[in-house]
């Protein structure tokens, strides 16, 4: 396997948003956290949660659950350094939280343009386990190092609707909304002990090869193994095979485009929704092959 890490900080510098770009030099370089925090600090608003498409396909300005996952992400980049925002957005994330401890997929979007119809037309009054799982998960990595988000009121509560969900899962779950409650479970593994048992009864959604094709999305959208368990050493590596974590590396770092960069295997609602994305995927991807000892 081989990676050209200069020239992903290329592609990184010519096209990567300026939050991307210094998330990149604090994880593959020198950077200065503090920079990290006043560029995700251009998508906070006074309520305490994010929007102003920080989640690329949801343009409004509105605070919404996504914009929180993302903010977060940049939190967790940020070990052993702690903000008070990680917290601050906890508290956002209680407010919004609906009575049975989940979040809705997404908040009223009174300014659609450039947003995605799932994101539009989202129902509030719902609670979403995709949506729930993947942010959860995310506050329980800024957790492993950040003791206000563990303690964190919002974050028990929310862990505790997706265990809840995870037992009620039909016979077909969707792809990401599995994909999502693996990766909470492998995250809340160390503090919830039910965590175990749930994950061993998501195994069997998962077929040899890892591979779950995301209903309703693209022909090649697919939930692959190292969507289901990107690091190694954790629990949910116990759901994939070595051999198709293997293919999954190669295949990944063989996907490094000519320009430096990765591409997503999803359509996008702007075009630039599709040119952010491609700076958040990238930044995933070496992190990803970082992480399995590739680069």
């Amino acid at each position: 396997m081989s990676v050209d890490l200069s020239a992903a900080a290329d592609f990184m510098a010519a096209h990567a948003r300026l939050l991307d770009r210094r998330r990149f030099d604090v994880l593959f370089g020198d950077g200065d956290r503090d920079a990290v925090l006043a560029a995700v600090e251009a998508y906070r608003n006074p309520d305490g949660g994010y929007g102003w498409g920080l989640e690329p396909d949801l343009r409004s300005r509105t605070s919404q659950p996504g914009g929180a996952l993302h903010a977060l992400e940049a939190f967790a980049d940020l070990a052993p350094v702690t903000t008070p925002r990680a917290r601050e957005v906890c508290d956002w994330l209680d407010g919004v939280t609906l009575p049975d401890g989940g979040l809705p997929f997404g908040l009223p979007v009174p300014d659609p343009a450039g947003c995605a119809p799932f994101w539009a037309s989202a129902d509030g009054t719902s609670s979403s386990l995709q949506i729930t799982a993947i942010v959860a998960s995310t506050a329980h990595q800024v957790a492993e190092h950040d003791p206000a988000v563990a303690a964190h009121p919002w974050l028990a509560r929310a862990t505790g609707f997706c265990l809840a969900a995870v037992r009620g899962l039909g016979a077909e779950p969707h792809a990401l909304e599995l994909a999502f409650a693996v990766q909470l479970l492998d995250a809340a593994h160390a503090t919830h002990p039910e965590a175990a048992e749930l994950l061993d009864r998501l195994a069997q959604h998962i077929p040899a090869d890892g591979l779950v094709h995301v209903g309703g999305g693209a022909e090649e959208e697919f939930m692959r193994p190292l969507d289901f368990a990107p690091r190694p050493g954790r629990p949910a590596r116990a759901l994939v095979s070595p051999e198709s974590v293997e293919r999954e590396l190669e295949r990944l770092a063989g996907q490094q485009q000519d320009d430096g960069g990765w591409r997503v295997d999803f359509d996008s609602y702007s075009p630039a929704a599709a040119l952010e994305w491609r700076g958040h995927r990238t930044l995933e991807a070496l992190t990803v092959l970082r992480d399995n000892g590739v680069l």
